[in-house]
């Protein structure tokens, strides 16, 4: 798949948008690349200005602090998500099959294209999986919140939770399980392939393939 996308990412999360030249697109790539490497924990300005050839100072002009440059990494990858959501099911009527394909997209490494993808794709998959519930698990989540710097996300909630509904109208939980449904396909993800006596996957079996069927499980058994 070949995309050329460009999101809208909240301007309340950068001081200059890296968008407007290329050393602000080096640091959100080469970030990418590093907390893949290294860990959010472990993550500096200062590594990654060594890795860029730049000062901190030259990242500070974009980025307050490393927890809004991950917000704003992962408001990219949700915006992305969302738009996969949407561009797969254009043509699927069933809602069982719709809730089935957003389960894929969930537990599944998102298609990365021929090179001309803005960001690592799968570097994104496995920071979100490892690294997202930092963002809001926070003492700071209120101010932060008001900021509406979590709206793709929540934007993501909402669509998968009007699937919910097409399937079971009267279920009075959507976007509690639409929310639940995300993050548990992260924290089952990284179980499956760290933790595995906290799940049942089997031996040799792929952690996307046994997330994927727990949550399906999950889903159509709590709806009608």
């Amino acid at each position: 798949m070949e995309y050329q996308l460009n999101f809208n990412v909240n301007d309340k999360i950068y001081i200059r948008d890296p968008e407007s030249s290329e050393l602000g697109r080096q640091i959100v790539s080469k970030a990418i690349e590093l907390i893949h490497e290294i860990g959010y924990e472990h993550f500096t300005f200062k590594k990654l200005a060594l890795e860029i050839g730049t000062t901190e100072a030259s990242i500070y002009r974009y980025f307050k602090n490393k927890h809004l440059l991950l917000i704003y990494i992962l408001n990219w990858y949700w915006s992305y998500l969302e738009f996969l959501v949407m561009f797969q099911l254009k043509n699927i009527g069933d809602p069982r099959l719709k809730i089935k394909t957003v389960i894929q997209l969930l537990t599944s490494e998102l298609p990365q294209n021929s090179g001309k993808m803005k960001y690592n794709v799968p570097y994104l998959n496995q920071i979100v999986i490892t690294e997202s519930s930092k963002v809001y698990l926070v003492k700071e989540i209120k101010e932060i919140n008001q900021a509406e710097v979590f709206k793709p996300f929540k934007d993501l909630c909402n669509t998968i939770a009007n699937i919910i509904l097409e399937l079971d109208a009267a279920y009075p939980y959507p976007h509690s399980l639409s929310s639940t449904l995300i993050e548990a396909s992260h924290n089952q993800q990284f179980f499956s392939s760290h933790l595995k006596r906290l799940t049942d996957v089997k031996t040799n079996q792929e952690a996307s393939v046994y997330v994927a069927a727990y949550l399906e499980d999950l889903v159509f058994r709590v709806l009608r």
